[in-house]
């Protein structure tokens, strides 16, 4: 990709400049504005025989599409906040956490698929203006400095989890981003009503989004629930269950006021199977069992799927409807 965006726009990196922690800031020297709107720029590897074609005019169009929807009963979600944190400056602890209420939408082609395949193309297809990008910021129970409210906020017990730094009466920091587990910690606590709460909140506010955008089809995953739904203290299983059931229930209740949203689809694909205790973990096994257990009873059709996400969305939006994808969105903005 860098090597494309080199060769088409002049992208280089600055050296020694972030955009955020961990992000490398960047110049383009050569603007799409800059060039012919009928110029063809083709997408291609040494392994391909048919690049992704697409024209400067649309490239202009696909980012002028950017949207961002953001829920206003959120104390502090106003537009001086929002046109701060859109450029990477919300700060950490309550401005991160705040921006779980934030979608962030826009049309968007899909190049390659999941395992870096190409994606052929032509500019006479159309299916690529079919496909939005949905970016939301999901729960991080990773334990990093930027969204210490996520731990303090729903594990009732993190002062019993992770070493505390005395002075500030939060997790202690080590290299600057991560919190450090206590030797033989007890196991996280949630607070399960308050999460089920903002999980239900969240997949409102994004769906609702989509059914704004004339979306047809919502391809969704599991944002949050694999590295980030906190493994490594102990609340994983039940994260990922509180995920399912949030949606669930939001499909359930404001289903029957979609007019646009016909189906969803969660694509979920399976890198590897584990057990506890005699149960599968694993996020598609989660989101079955809470469809098929408490019986859904929404006018939604749902399909869930052992599928990479890409190849589900651009195969919906081929057969001709609009379509909406999951983008995992970092929540320094």
């Amino acid at each position: 990709m860098e090597k494309f965006l080199s060769k088409a726009f002049g992208f280089r990196n600055i050296h020694g400049q972030c955009i955020v922690q961990g992000i490398k800031a960047f110049q383009i020297d050569k603007s799409p504005r800059s060039k012919d709107p009928k110029k063809v720029i083709r997408f291609s590897s040494k392994t391909t025989t048919k690049p992704f074609e697409m024209t400067v005019e649309e490239i202009l169009n696909w980012q002028q599409s950017y949207k961002v929807y953001a829920d206003k009963d959120i104390k502090g979600m106003d537009k001086e906040f929002l046109q701060r944190a859109l450029q990477g400056q919300s700060k950490y602890g309550e401005e991160a956490f705040r921006m779980k209420f934030v979608v962030r939408i826009s049309t968007c082609p899909i190049l390659m698929e999941f395992d870096a395949r190409i994606i052929s193309r032509v500019t006479q297809e159309k299916w690529p203006h079919r496909i939005k990008l949905v970016s939301v910021t999901g729960i991080d129970f990773a334990g990093r400095i930027h969204d210490v409210d996520d731990i303090c906020t729903y594990v009732t017990n993190w002062k019993d989890v992770y070493e505390i730094d005395s002075n500030l009466d939060l997790p202690r920091v080590y290299g600057k981003r991560d919190f450090r587990r206590k030797a033989n910690a007890a196991q996280g606590k949630l607070d399960k009503d308050r999460l089920l709460t903002d999980l239900i909140r969240m997949a409102r506010l994004r769906l609702r989004a989509c059914e704004y955008e004339r979306v047809q089809v919502v391809v969704e995953t599991g944002i949050g629930l694999g590295v980030f739904a906190g493994t490594t203290i102990g609340i994983d299983e039940t994260v990922r269950s509180l995920s399912a059931s949030a949606i669930r229930q939001v499909l359930e209740e404001d289903g029957p006021t979609y007019q646009n949203i016909r189906a969803v689809v969660f694509a979920l694909p399976i890198f590897g199977v584990s057990y506890r205790n005699g149960k599968r973990q694993d996020t598609y096994q989660a989101f079955v069992d809470e469809f098929t257990q408490s019986n859904y009873k929404g006018p939604i059709p749902v399909l869930i799927a052992d599928q990479d996400m890409h190849r589900l969305t651009v195969a919906i939006a081929r057969n001709g409807f609009n379509v909406s994808e999951f983008n995992p969105a970092d929540s320094h903005g």
